[in-house]
């Protein structure tokens, strides 16, 4: 059986070079309003007082944005997509820009594959 005097160690998982979360230090307010939020339990709070929370499994990150709603700082959290969701492209014709997830998709392509 443990003795309560020991120590437990949290260390986070860093398996991928990726972070889903940025936060930006000298807004963050330091409530862990986020830890309590995220659905993942992706945070922990961290133990020291001045201290923002640790990103304890970065890859269970949903990018659900929950972290990001409730935090009552605007600015302090981001969410850092993948790759792959923040590729845009391009309407040759037109110049406009497009990505995944936008307010207004452009029409289907209608033309056949060559």
């Amino acid at each position: 059986m443990p003795d309560n005097n020991e120590k437990v160690m949290a260390l986070p998982n860093t398996p991928t070079p990726g972070h889903p979360v940025k936060f930006d230090s000298d807004l963050c307010i330091r409530c862990n309003k986020c830890v309590d939020a995220c659905v993942m339990d992706v945070f922990i709070p961290n133990p020291e007082k001045k201290g923002i929370p640790i990103i304890l499994h970065p890859d269970e990150c949903w990018y659900c944005g929950c972290c990001v709603m409730e935090c009552p700082v605007d600015g302090a959290i981001k969410l850092n997509y993948p790759l792959m969701w923040r590729v845009p492209w391009k309407n040759k014709d037109t110049g406009e820009h497009y990505w995944v997830g936008m307010k207004n998709p452009p029409p289907p392509n209608t033309k056949p594959p060559v």
